[in-house]
């Protein structure tokens, strides 16, 4: 999937990864894509609610060795 910046939260634990996004998807233009790296398992139902609360889309998600990568569209 294309995206326009990425997010490395390896190794950081709740609320970080959804703190770092949401300040990286501030900086970022509407419709842009953000590619976002985490290890936190807690961060797959995070980003799910952080998507539902803010109106940015999580386009996909899934786990690939023990990180778990999320693709989420600025609003």
């Amino acid at each position: 999937m294309e995206f326009q910046k990425e997010l490395d939260a390896r190794g950081l634990n709740c609320p970080l990864p959804i703190l770092k996004t949401k300040k990286a998807l501030a900086e970022m233009q509407s419709g842009e894509v953000l590619r976002v790296v985490a290890t936190d398992p807690g961060s797959v139902r995070d980003f799910q609610a952080f998507a539902r609360q803010t109106g940015n889309q999580l386009l996909d998600q899934f786990a690939e060795d023990k990180d778990f990568i999320f693709y989420m569209k600025r609003k």
